[in-house]
């Protein structure tokens, strides 16, 4: 099984050291960014599976830095979550296209499942796009 791989952005320390236990306990390579800038240099640099993003934070919050994931990553799935929960946010991360949006104080095991399929159903639309563009498996374009 390939290792999973997780970006963590949330401006509350406490938050982002829970999850980054967590998920380096569940054996995923774990990135941490306090804000949006921080974390979109990380998309940068590393390969991430999943972003999962606090919805309010200073200077950038979480349905922008999903319009940046989009435009550069549009592939990642992006996970918000908020205490401050509103239906102008719903139907904002609608628009964006989040995977999810999530409510604090959140169970974490729910949190975790959650995460899981939105990585299983990014990775079964890469699949199913890279066979719509001749990539079948167990082929060759040399035949």
């Amino acid at each position: 099984m390939t290792e999973r791989s997780i970006l963590i952005v949330d401006d509350e320390l406490l938050i982002r050291d829970l999850l980054y236990d967590f998920f380096v306990g569940q054996g995923w390579q774990t990135s941490v960014a306090e804000n949006g800038e921080k974390a979109l240099d990380i998309l940068e640099s590393k390969k991430v599976d999943v972003v999962l993003t606090d919805l309010t934070m200073p200077d950038m919050d979480g349905l922008e830095l999903t319009s940046e994931i989009r435009s550069t990553h549009p592939e990642i799935p992006v996970v918000i979550m908020t205490a401050y929960p509103s239906i102008d946010s719903v139907i904002s991360a609608l628009r964006y296209k989040v995977a999810d949006y999530i409510t604090k104080p959140f169970n974490i095991n729910k949190l975790y499942k959650t995460i899981l399929a939105h990585i299983e159903e990014a990775q079964a639309k890469g699949d199913k796009n890279g066979r719509e563009k001749g990539d079948m498996p167990g082929t060759s374009s040399s035949q």
